[in-house]
């Protein structure tokens, strides 16, 4: 380990093999960071948080705080980050309340930019990026490979799909379904997000039967249900279509239009 002699570890933290802690951080109870994660100088990470390997945490982040809920009543909960994470200057991570989840989840390989909020009961998937100043209100889950432009302000309880990506300075009060473009102040479809599809490496089979399935669900004249159901007699035999769909209807808020 290297730690500056200015930083401040809690007796009942533990610190991996490789750990890098910069000048003036805190560090208290109940924090576990894994192997080679690098925490940056005027780090707090408060209590009862799970960091894993070869994460880069920036100068000022916040990590592990209490949740900003009225709710809220010193319960131990806890933040659990995985590994490889960029977590940039200014971001905060509260921990979770007891109820939905009970646990503030990040898992690997994200980019959270300077200023972001990941806020009580958010679970995060993998290989996400929110640009500067995306903010999660509390229980929002985020699935693998979306991105969230910045400035965007996102209602809690709110769904947010696999591969979509929202439009900076959005206001997202509904679920983005897996796959597509959404953006505005209230935020709206604009269709798939076929270069981020095509950048994954999806085959054009998969983007077409996609972008049948967003057509049928989304611009025509069919209600939800027949919509739905026109499209499981299409083109459902592939296992994005049924993901797309599957989203659709369980969704509890209702899906972003």
């Amino acid at each position: 380990m290297n730690i500056h002699p200015t930083a401040i570890i809690s007796t009942d933290a533990k610190l991996a093999e490789g750990v890098k802690v910069g000048p003036y951080s805190i560090i208290g109870p109940d924090v576990h960071i894994g192997k080679n994660t690098v925490v940056g100088p005027h780090v707090v990470i408060e209590s009862h948080t799970d960091i894993g390997e070869g994460n880069r945490i920036a100068q000022f982040a916040s990590i592990g705080g209490e949740p900003q809920d009225l709710k809220y009543r010193g319960e131990p909960t806890r933040v659990v980050i995985g590994s490889h994470n960029t977590i940039r200057e200014y971001v905060t991570v509260n921990r979770a309340t007891v109820h939905d989840i009970g646990v503030t989840i990040i898992g690997d390989h994200n980019l959270l930019m300077a200023y972001c909020h990941v806020a009580h009961n958010c679970k995060l998937g993998d290989h996400i990026v929110m640009a500067n100043a995306a903010n999660l209100a509390g229980h929002i889950h985020v699935e693998d490979y979306a991105i969230i432009g910045g400035l965007t302000g996102v209602h809690q309880f709110t769904r947010i799909g696999t591969h979509c990506i929202i439009g900076g300075a959005s206001a997202v009060t509904k679920d983005i379904p897996p796959f597509v473009m959404a953006s505005g102040n209230f935020a709206r479809l604009f269709g798939l997000n076929m270069i981020g599809l095509k950048r994954r490496g999806f085959a054009d089979e998969t983007i077409a039967a996609l972008k049948e399935a967003y057509r049928i669900v989304f611009r025509s004249s069919l209600l939800l249900t027949d919509a739905i159901r026109k499209v499981e007699q299409q083109v459902a035999d592939l296992p994005e279509v049924r993901q797309f769909l599957d989203f659709i209807r369980k969704s509890e808020r209702g899906v972003c239009r």
